[in-house]
C-alpha cells in the first residue's frame, strides 16, 4: 500500500528560513522578532494550504520588502515629487541628520552650561541666507506656518484674501478650511481673475488681523487678470503675510515667475512663509521670516510648541542652507548637454541587452513639481525603454519610477542624481 506524505511536513523550519540568504538580505535593518513573526505567518499560510511549502521563503521575502520606506530612483522628470518624498537631501544634510541622532546641543549652551534658544545655529543660517528678515522661526511645514500666523495674529478677527488665491493645496486640503480652523474669519475680496488694490483697501477695518498674499503655486490664471503686488499691499494699514510656497530665498533666473523671500520682504511683506522641502531642497519644514516683533509673537504663542520641529529637521535644514548645491537646485540648473552625455553612457551599457527594442536617448520635458513653477517646462533628456519594463522597475531594489508616454517608458535624467546613474543602469539590466 502506497503511503502519501502530508505536504505540511515539507514546511521549512523557522531556523532554516531565517538562515536563507534571500531572507537574510531582505531582513537587513529589521528586528529578529519582527522577522520571526513574518516567517510564522508564512508557515501558517502553508499549513492552511493557501501557499505551498516551497513558497514560504518567497512569501517571507515579499512581506519583508513591503515593510518600511523603500529607496526609489526618481526618473519621472519631476524634481520635487510629492509622492516620492519631495526634495532628496544632500549628502551634507544626511550626514548632519546622522550626527544629530544622539544627544546634541539643540537647546543647550555648552559654554555656559545653560539652556539656549532651540536650533539657534539653524536659525542663524536662515537669517544669514535672508538678510532682509529681522527674525526667523521654523515649524513642521508651510501649512503649519500659516496656521500659526492666523492663530497668533487673527484668531477671532479677519484675514483679507483674494478670491483668486483661495487655493487647494493637495489631497483635498483647502486653504480657506485651514485658516478658518484657527478661529479666524476670511474676508474674501475681488474675483477669481481680478483683484485690485482698492478691493483690499475697502475691506480693511477694525477687525482686520492681516492681509494674506498667496502664491497660487499649483495653477495659473491667464487672460483678463489683475492682482495687487506686495509693494502696493504694504502701503495699507495692516500687516501683509506673504506665502511664497516653494521656498526660494532669492530670485532664480530659470524661474522668473516664482516668488522669493528676499524680494517679498524688500517689497514690504511683514512675514514670509515658505516650504523647506521644495526648491530650497531640504527637509519638510515651514520657514517663517520677517519682522522681529511678529516672529517673536508667533514663536511665543502656545501653539508654536505643538508645531515645532525636532533636532533631525533642524540639523538637515541648517546643512541644506549652508550647502552650495543641494540636489534640487543642482538638478534645476543642470546643463542639457550633460544630461545627454549621461543618458548616452547609460544607454550604451544597456542597449545590447534590450535588442531589438533598444534603449533610445530622446529629448524630454521635466518640471519643478511640488506646487512650484506651474506650467514651466525644463528641457531635459530621457532614456526611452519598452513600456513593459515599467512595472518590474518599480518593484525592483532599488525601485525606479519613470513615466509612460505613448507606449514607451521614459527615464528622465534631470531628476536622477548623477551618483545614481550606475544604480539606474544596473536596475534596468536586472529586469532583463
Amino acid at each position: 500500500m502506497m503511503v502519501t506524505m502530508d505536504p505540511r511536513r515539507r514546511i521549512p523550519r523557522t531556523d532554516a528560513v531565517l538562515d536563507d540568504p534571500r531572507v537574510v538580505e531582505a531582513a537587513r535593518g529589521v528586528g529578529r522578532t519582527t522577522v520571526k513573526t513574518i516567517v510564522a505567518a508564512a508557515q501558517q499560510r502553508a499549513r492552511s494550504g493557501e501557499i505551498t511549502p516551497d513558497e514560504v521563503v518567497t512569501v517571507t521575502v515579499s512581506a519583508l520588502a513591503t515593510r518600511g520606506l523603500r529607496p526609489v530612483i526618481n526618473a519621472t522628470g519631476v524634481l520635487v515629487h510629492t509622492n516620492l518624498g519631495r526634495a532628496p537631501l544632500s549628502r551634507a544634510a544626511a550626514d548632519a541628520v546622522l550626527a544629530a541622532c544622539g544627544a546634541t546641543d539643540v537647546e543647550f549652551d555648552l559654554a555656559t552650561g545653560e539652556r539656549a534658544r532651540r536650533g539657534r545655529t539653524a536659525l542663524a543660517a536662515l537669517a544669514a541666507a535672508v538678510p532682509g528678515a529681522q527674525d526667523v522661526h521654523v515649524v513642521n511645514n508651510n501649512a503649519a506656518a500659516l496656521v500659526l500666523a492666523a492663530t497668533a495674529l487673527a484668531a477671532g478677527r479677519e484675514i483679507i484674501i483674494s478670491r483668486g488665491e483661495m487655493v487647494e493645496i493637495g489631497d483635498g486640503f483647502r486653504l480657506p478650511d485651514l485658516l478658518q480652523s484657527t478661529g479666524a474669519r476670511l474676508r474674501e475680496v475681488g474675483t477669481t481673475n481680478r483683484t485690485t488694490m482698492s478691493d483690499y483697501a475697502e475691506a480693511i477695518g477694525a477687525d482686520t488681523g492681516f492681509i494674506l498674499k498667496v502664491h497660487p503655486s499649483n495653477f495659473r490664471v491667464e487672460g483678463f487678470t489683475a492682482a495687487a503686488s506686495v509693494t502696493e499691499l504694504a502701503a495699507l494699514p495692516a500687516p501683509v503675510v506673504v506665502d511664497i510656497g516653494s521656498g526660494l530665498f532669492a530670485p532664480e533666473p530659470l524661474l522668473p515667475d516664482e516668488p522669493d523671500a528676499a524680494t517679498a520682504l524688500r517689497a514690504g511683506g511683514a512675514l514670509v512663509t515658505a516650504s523647506g522641502d521644495k526648491l530650497l531642497g531640504g527637509p519638510q519644514a515651514g520657514i517663517i521670516l520677517g519682522r522681529g516683533d511678529l516672529v517673536t509673537l508667533l514663536r511665543r504663542h502656545p501653539l508654536a510648541r505643538a508645531l515645532r520641529v525636532d533636532k533631525l529637521t533642524l540639523a538637515a535644514l541648517e546643512a541644506t542652507v549652508r550647502d552650495d548645491a543641494p540636489p534640487v537646485p543642482r538638478a534645476l540648473r543642470a546643463d542639457v548637454e550633460s544630461l545627454r552625455s549621461r543618458a548616452e553612457r547609460i544607454a550604451g551599457r544597456i542597449a545590447a541587452r534590450l535588442a531589438p527594442a533598444g534603449a533610445e536617448v530622446v529629448d524630454s520635458a521635466a518640471a519643478v513639481g511640488g506646487g512650484g513653477a506651474p506650467g514651466h517646462e525644463l528641457p531635459s533628456v530621457a532614456l526611452a525603454l519598452p513600456e513593459s519594463l515599467a512595472v518590474p522597475l518599480r518593484q525592483g531594489r532599488p525601485a525606479v519610477v519613470g513615466r509612460v508616454v505613448r507606449g514607451r517608458l521614459l527615464l528622465d535624467l534631470r531628476s536622477v542624481d548623477p551618483g545614481q546613474d550606475d544604480a539606474l543602469a544596473a536596475a534596468v539590466l536586472a529586469c532583463m
